[in-house]
């Protein structure tokens, strides 16, 4: 791990320094894993690089990638309708929200709480418009919801058992909504005004899978190789197509951020602290970060629990991880 001792350095202080009360940090090339340490505790619970962390909003692009498999056997398009898997949708829209709206944050329905109080499908009905389809960029997780709705639909396969299809054939068999895989918890998750219990009932598709670091270096290492052991090459460039644009970015991505969203993935290739912007991924609410870079061959992955985490800048570590290819 010497090449990119920056990184586990960067992991090491901020744990030191309480910024981050655990860290599990990986990187992979197309051959694999080459780096993987773990640093800090919660509580008395000393982090190990095998354990289960919350992934929150990485979830969004493994759902991704279900639509995107699901799209290469013929069964939906990026234009497909939401309104084909769930009728009863946009009765009051007169606008068409279709899959590559949902996948790319351009959907304009409005967005409940993370814990909602009311069923994430029942929500995607109810919830109203923002703005019209396509006219604006504002991040949404329960559009993920009608990303699942419309896989479900096409496949009979519900959502984490399509993740967990593909996820196996690469090895990357952690990726669960199983409580017993011994997640460690989000340490101020009530602080930041979470109800836990509430947003488990959800099993929510934009944010509640539970992973380790190694499953999504075993991703991370596949989509380098890009040889169609999770999409199609020709499906993984559509998925990183900027949808996006110059349209309007609405809080909490505003233009200033540099990034772009392509079909799920978060795309930096505008972004003003990086060393390298040929770089795509996503993070999540309590930390957890993972992102891939194709033309330097590596990704990286960070888990950690802390949803307010002041002082912690992920630019930083980004740069750490390609100062030492």
């Amino acid at each position: 791990m010497t090449a990119y001792s920056a990184a586990f350095d960067w992991a090491c202080r901020h744990v030191s320094d309480e910024r981050l009360p655990s860290a599990v940090v990986g990187i992979a090339t197309a051959e694999g894993v080459v780096a993987l340490d773990a640093f800090g505790a919660t509580g008395t619970r000393t982090a190990k690089v095998d354990d289960h962390y919350r992934l929150f909003s990485i979830t969004k692009p493994l759902v991704g990638l279900v639509a995107a498999r699901a799209i290469e056997r013929g069964l939906l398009t990026p234009e497909t309708a939401l309104s084909t898997a769930i009728p009863e949708f946009g009765q009051n829209r007169e606008d068409a929200v279709k899959l590559t709206h949902l996948a790319s944050h351009t959907s304009g329905i409005s967005e409940p709480p993370l814990d909602p109080a009311k069923p994430l499908r029942e929500l995607l009905v109810t919830q109203g418009r923002d703005f019209a389809a396509g006219s604006a960029s504002r991040y949404s997780t329960l559009a993920f919801e009608g990303i699942a709705a419309m896989t479900e639909h096409v496949t009979g396969v519900s959502w984490p058992d399509a993740v967990a299809e593909w996820a196996t054939q690469i090895g990357a068999d952690g990726f669960t909504l199983d409580e017993a895989s011994n997640p460690h918890e989000v340490t101020d998750a009530a602080a930041a005004g979470l109800d836990l219990d509430r947003f488990l009932a959800g099993r929510n598709p934009g944010a509640g899978l539970l992973g380790r670091a190694s499953d999504l270096l075993q991703l991370g290492s596949a989509l380098l190789r890009n040889e169609g052991d999770v999409v199609a090459p020709a499906t993984l460039a559509m998925m990183l197509r900027p949808l996006t644009g110059d349209i309007p970015r609405l809080d909490p991505y505003p233009v200033e951020r540099g990034q772009d969203w392509g079909f799920t993935w978060n795309l930096r290739t505008r972004a003003p602290g990086l060393v390298d912007r040929d770089c795509f991924g996503h993070g999540g609410w309590a930390g957890t970060e993972f992102w891939v870079h194709p033309s330097a061959g590596v990704a990286w992955v960070l888990l950690t629990n802390r949803a307010q985490r002041p002082g912690v800048d992920i630019d930083e570590l980004d740069n750490a991880v390609i100062s030492g290819l």
